[in-house]
């Protein structure tokens, strides 16, 4: 692909992503105008509308742009390194991992941060128990990787219903939106935004061999990849993103499995564009969702997840149709 064909699906998604976000800073319960936005977001205008815009919808637009894009290079990966179209982030029971450490700070009646840094060790342990049971005392293959992540997953999901069961009834509001993914209680959107952004500068030189890797080991072998620690390396970084997005925003679906697969449809296979179009697409995707989510039942607001999984489920339904 020449190179000014390759810039030109990113520089289309780059508008998307920025219309997207200029859109969701200016839509809610009090509206503004364009111009207004743009006034507040250079500074100027009135301090009701530099309040409204830079310190309460501009982070929440920030960290839903940034989740997005970590859940869809996340999926990307596990899907080059799985080598299964129906691979996404949380299908090695990461999302289940983080969700059980924070319900049970929760539980133990803490916010705020600590929610935050339990959750993130929820993902991280949930990482070595899979990485740790797939390899066993030998090498470990996708197959058998995909299969320890359901199971750790499936056990995982059997903790979070006991947890709700058990859960004072004043706990369960707060515990139903963050197993249902909301941006609105994300805190500052900047760790995830730099991860989202490293990410991109570190997978783009390597997607000639990942590129090569999605065909197979072996052909990937022959061609001189070092397959292994690349497959390592693979699994490593899509756990760190998958694990900062849940942090930062709970469990949003679909967004890391419909994603790549649209955009493979439009742009091919080679991930040294699909992976960059994916954090810009992925980001645009859950930023207009959490807009939607803030205004359809205006004053009151749905969980992202909710939005995701209502648009994601006819469009999964329709690529299926289409690949027949």
């Amino acid at each position: 692909m020449p190179a000014f064909d390759a810039f030109r699906p990113l520089a289309l998604l780059a508008l998307a992503g920025l219309g997207a976000m200029v859109l969701s800073v200016s839509v809610g319960s009090a509206g503004l105008s364009l111009a207004d936005t743009l006034a507040a977001l250079t500074g100027s205008g009135s301090e009701l509308n530099r309040t409204l815009v830079l310190e309460l919808r501009l982070p929440r637009t920030l960290a839903a742009f940034a989740t997005g894009g970590l859940l869809a290079v996340a999926g990307a990966l596990m899907q080059v390194l799985l080598r299964n179209p129906l691979a996404d982030p949380y299908v090695l029971g990461l999302s289940g991992g983080a969700a059980v450490g924070a319900l049970l700070s929760m539980l133990a009646g803490v916010a705020g941060v600590i929610v935050t840094a339990s959750a993130f060790g929820g993902a991280l342990l949930s990482t070595l128990m899979v990485f740790g049971l797939a390899h066993g005392t030998g090498s470990w293959t996708p197959t058998r990787l995909l299969l320890t992540g359901v199971v750790v997953a499936a056990g995982w999901g059997a903790i979070i219903t006991l947890l709700l069961a058990l859960a004072p009834t004043r706990e369960l509001p707060g515990m139903l939106y963050w197993l249902m993914g909301d941006v609105a209680y994300a805190g500052s959107p900047w760790p995830a935004f730099v991860l989202l952004v490293l990410a991109c500068l570190l997978v783009i030189p390597a997607g000639r061999s990942l590129n090569v890797l999605a065909r197979g080991p072996l052909q990937a072998a022959a061609l001189g990849v070092n397959v292994r620690p690349m497959e390592w390396t693979i699994y490593i970084g899509a756990s760190l993103l998958t694990a900062t997005a849940v942090t930062t925003a709970g469990s949003i679906g679909f967004v890391g499995l419909v994603v790549p697969h649209m955009l493979r449809l439009v742009l091919g296979n080679d991930q040294r564009i699909i992976l960059p179009a994916c954090a810009l697409g992925g980001g645009a995707l859950l930023v207009l969702a959490d807009t939607l989510a803030r205004v359809v039942i205006s004053p009151e607001q749905l969980p992202v997840g909710v939005i995701t999984a209502l648009l994601g489920v006819p469009t999964f339904l329709y690529l299926l149709y289409r690949s027949r």
